[in-house]
């Protein structure tokens, strides 16, 4: 930018001028634009065709190669993998929810019981309420602290 003063003296019609400032009246040409939007427009609906040819023709291709299964495998079950299967996939006979639940009421009952675990070595299980008022009331036996470990000098 330059400090000297500019012609400000023009006449009507006239543009003002001045030494270090060019004008093009003409810097963008419409019909350049136009002519490229236009073959950008021709270029997108060609692609497009190109893209629909090849998609039927690798779709005819997949369908000519896809071969069935063999004969002998045809109407027979499908052959299940060997135990142990994961509950609820296709093929399972019980219903993996109904396992849950059958599980957790077994459970629950064998917690609320008392009886023998191992009656010759004296151990029983007793329901967990019980366990809880006897600890309550005798409180947890107590556990011997370990040998300190001797200092090296």
């Amino acid at each position: 930018m330059s400090t000297d003063p500019h012609n400000t003296g023009h006449g009507a019609g006239q543009e003002p001028t001045h030494d270090d400032v060019a004008f093009e009246p003409r810097d963008v040409k419409v019909s350049s634009v136009m002519k490229f939007l236009i073959y950008m427009g021709i270029s997108i609906v060609a692609v497009y065709f190109i893209c629909i040819g090849i998609y039927r023709t690798m779709t005819e291709e997949r369908a000519a190669s896809d071969v069935p299964p063999p004969a002998v495998r045809m109407g027979q079950p499908a052959r299940m993998p060997p135990e142990p299967r994961l509950q609820g996939v296709p093929g399972h006979e019980t219903d993996a929810q109904q396992d849950l639940r059958d599980k957790l009421a077994a459970d629950n009952q064998d917690l609320a019981e008392a009886h023998w675990v191992d009656e010759k070595a004296g151990i029983a299980q007793i329901p967990v309420e019980d366990a809880m008022t006897i600890i309550a009331e005798k409180g947890l036996p107590g556990v011997a602290p370990a040998p300190a470990a001797k200092k090296k000098k």
